[in-house]
C-alpha cells in the first residue's frame, strides 16, 4: 500500500468531478457508505477504458456512486448493477435520476446470490466489478464470470482491505474471519485456471481479472 504522503498527492492530483459526484462522494464520507476510494476508481475507469468495455456488470450498487462514474466515463456504455438494501436501492434511483444517466443504468434489487436467472438475461458481459460483501466474493465470481465474453474482465475491490491482508496478528474475531476469506479469495483468484489477475496496491486493493479466450 502507498503511504499516506503519496496517496494523499495523487488524490489532490485528480480533477474535480461534477457537482452532483462530489455530493455523493460527501454523503458516502458524512453517512459510512463503502464507495470506491478515488485512486481505485480512477483506475478502474482508465482499465475500462483501455478494454473498451461496452456491457458491465456491477455487484453492489450502493448509493449509485460507481454506476454514474462507469456511465459517465465511458461513451456508449450501459450498467447492470444489483443491490440488495432497500435504502440504498432508494437513494441510488435518486442519485441516478439526477445524474440523467438512467438510459445507461439498468437497477436490480435483490441479492445476487439469487438473481442469476435474471442477470443472465442481460449477459454477456465485457466487464464486471464486485463491490459488494466481501466474504462473498468467491461466489460472486463463480456466478457470475461465465457470462462474460472471452477476453472479458472482472474488477474486484477491497482486496487488500486496509492492509489487513497482509497482518499476521488480528485482535477481532469477526475481523480476522473476514480477512482470511479475502486472503482465501486472493490466492484462488491468482491460481484460478482461465483468469489471468494481477492485484493493483491502489485504493483499497483493486484485483483485475482477464479472462483467457479459447486456446488455439
Amino acid at each position: 500500500m502507498l503511504n499516506e504522503k503519496l496517496h494523499l498527492y495523487i488524490e489532490q492530483l485528480i480533477p474535480e468531478r461534477n457537482p452532483l459526484l462530489m455530493e455523493m462522494e460527501q454523503f458516502a464520507k458524512e453517512h459510512g457508505v463503502p464507495i470506491m476510494e478515488l485512486p481505485g476508481i480512477e483506475t478502474m475507469l482508465e482499465l475500462l477504458r483501455i478494454h473498451r468495455s461496452k456491457k458491465i456488470l456491477e455487484v453492489g450498487t450502493a448509493i449509485g456512486y460507481s454506476a454514474i462514474r462507469m456511465a459517465d466515463a465511458i461513451t456508449g456504455a450501459h450498467i447492470v448493477t444489483i443491490e440488495r438494501d432497500t435504502e440504498r436501492i432508494n437513494l441510488a434511483k435518486e442519485f441516478i435520476q439526477r445524474s440523467q444517466l438512467e438510459q445507461q443504468i439498468t437497477l436490480i434489487e435483490g441479492d445476487a446470490l439469487e438473481l442469476e436467472n435474471e442477470v443472465s438475461s442481460h449477459a454477456p458481459f465485457d466487464a464486471i466489478f464486485i463491490d459488494a460483501a466481501k466474504g462473498q466474493y468467491k461466489k460472486f465470481f463463480e456466478i457470475y464470470s461465465s457470462y462474460l465474453n472471452d477476453g472479458g474482465m472482472v474488477i474486484t475491490d477491497n482486496v487488500l482491505f486496509k492492509g489487513l491482508v497482509a497482518e499476521t496478528e488480528i485482535e477481532s474475531r469477526r475481523t480476522r474471519n473476514l480477512v482470511k476469506k479475502i486472503n482465501d479469495f486472493n490466492h484462488w483468484l491468482m491460481n484460478h485456471p482461465t483468469f489471468d489477475s494481477i492485484i493493483l496496491p491502489v485504493g483499497d486493493g483493486v484485483a483485475v481479472s482477464k479472462k483467457r479466450g479459447e486456446r488455439k
